[in-house]
């Protein structure tokens, strides 16, 4: 959102950047332009004023916009304004640009103008780069929506600690009081058995909280949340993008360090072997520990399995192969006489366009986390009709069944230790059956490609985009209709 500058003086915060060209840009008091604060925080780099002081401002620009604008009718005075964490490349944003993906695509007449918003995360360079041209373009196109407040519903896709006031540095949303706009929705969701206090009393500001399942439903009701504001709107998985009849697989191989073992040079992991995948950030939540102890147990060299683990930092550094080393080192784990199965970790940035291929040069996708609020690499992973083993607790019970997956037992409840969820609980899930698991897909591997399949018509038939995005559009529909 610019600012209302006249038309011969040059904005300081130019919109998405669009791949192909250059654009300049003309601004109107009657309306509102969403720009993306990727290139916001890089143009006020040169300018003297702090980010703190940056948002503040920009924020009360945008509400003096949306209060001031003239009355000059649009041909659909109705407008939804998606503030999400679209260039970060974080699970809020992949998720934030599948609903975008979805109505843009399926909903040919849908009563409103969709606009859209960077909020609530850091900025990606590489993951911004990595898009589709045509994302980045559709980009560009509705970050430049006109909206007046009143006649706005703003969802506010991120976690409670982003809306307003954040307790971040974000820009806030709503992108001003609650009251004058429309409808005020929170998207969000919690890996843990429960939401804390202020984030309920967040919750209870909106008029609706939208989350993706019936483990949330549960929870949010526990924590306090106001029942009649809690909606379930699942998420949606590009099955057409995500179509493993389309790709060629990715060669592993050729981006992976190889941290631990030996590679195999009887069994090539891209002919012969059975690799196993697993996509998450580094963080303990995610559970690479449980999955390293339950893969180096049950493994080793001769067995011709390789783990793959494509991972980036989150509040830590990115030495994952010293990290991996240490926790070796430090368990009681023995090196097997023929040497340890081979791990390899993958950091470097794989774009969205090759993301399918990377699922489609493993055998196996694999996640033992603590707690998920979705799980997108699984949908994504089952979209590709991979096999899939993953915790049975969390956001993800609301796709996994025996007959699409193999669901991992929990063995207990553990309290967490540290950080914005101390003395929650999650799930620790059973390391011995995990072991289980991932042997029984190696040596049973026509059952586990029938899972794979069936993990796909799922995927198409309960998530696919077309469907939905008929769900979000009934829900917006009718709170336009509501507030008449």
């Amino acid at each position: 959102m610019d600012d209302d500058l006249p038309h011969n003086q040059q904005p300081t915060d130019p919109p998405f950047p669009n791949p192909n060209q250059s654009h300049s840009f003309r601004f109107r008091p009657s309306a509102i332009h969403f720009s993306s604060i990727l290139i916001l925080l890089l143009a006020i780099s040169f300018f003297s004023f702090s980010k703190t002081d940056f948002f503040k401002t920009h924020s009360l620009k945008l509400t003096h916009l949306l209060k001031n604008s003239n009355q000059t009718p649009f041909p659909n005075p109705f407008c939804v304004l998606w503030m999400a964490p679209f260039v970060s490349g974080g699970g809020y944003s992949s998720e934030a640009w599948s609903y975008i993906l979805a109505l843009h695509d399926h909903i040919t007449n849908p009563g409103f103008r969709l606009a859209i918003q960077q909020h609530g995360d850091l900025e990606s360079i590489n993951f911004w780069e990595g898009l589709p041209d045509s994302i980045r373009n559709l980009a560009i196109e509705l970050h430049r929506t006109k909206c007046r407040m009143n006649e706005t519903v703003v969802i506010c896709h991120s976690e409670p600690g982003a809306w307003n006031p954040p307790l971040f540095e974000t820009l806030p949303c709503p992108p001003g009081a609650y009251q004058n706009f429309k409808s005020v929705i929170g998207r969000t969701m919690f890996e843990t058995d429960r939401v804390s206090q202020e984030h309920v009393n967040r919750c209870n500001r909106m008029d609706y909280v939208w989350v993706p399942s019936e483990f949330h439903v549960s929870t949010f009701v526990k924590s306090g949340v106001d029942p009649s504001k809690i909606v379930k709107v699942v998420q949606p998985i590009d099955v057409n993008f995500f179509d493993p009849l389309k790709y060629k697989p990715f060669s592993l191989e050729s981006v992976g360090t190889l941290v631990l073992g030996a590679k195999n040079l009887e069994v090539s992991l891209e002919k012969k072997g059975f690799v196993f995948l697993s996509i998450f950030k580094w963080e303990f939540r995610k559970g690479w520990d449980l999955l390293l102890e339950a893969y180096l147990r049950e493994f080793c060299k001769k067995d011709g399995v390789g783990l793959f683990l494509l991972t980036n930092p989150y509040h830590t550094d990115s030495d994952f192969g010293n990290k991996i080393l240490d926790f070796v080192e430090n368990s009681d784990l023995q090196m097997p006489l023929s040497g340890w199965a081979p791990v390899y970790v993958v950091d470097i940035h794989i774009p969205q366009t090759d993301l399918p291929r990377v699922y489609k040069a493993a055998d196996a996708f694999v996640l033992p986390s603590r707690g998920e609020g979705w799980g997108r690499p699984l949908v994504e992973a089952m979209a590709m009709s991979l096999p899939v083993i993953a915790t049975n607790w969390s956001g993800q019970t609301e796709f996994l069944t025996d007959e699409n997956s193999y669901p991992l037992p929990v063995e207990r409840m553990s309290e967490v230790k540290e950080g914005p969820f101390e003395g929650h609980l999650w799930a620790e899930p059973s390391i011995s059956k995990l072991q289980v698991l991932m042997r029984e897909v190696t040596t049973n591997v026509d059952e586990a490609k029938a899972k794979g399949r069936r993990a796909r018509e799922d995927m198409v038939s309960r998530f696919s985009p077309d469907i939905v995005a008929d769900i979000v559009h009934s829900q917006i529909q009718n709170i336009f209709h509501e507030k008449r």
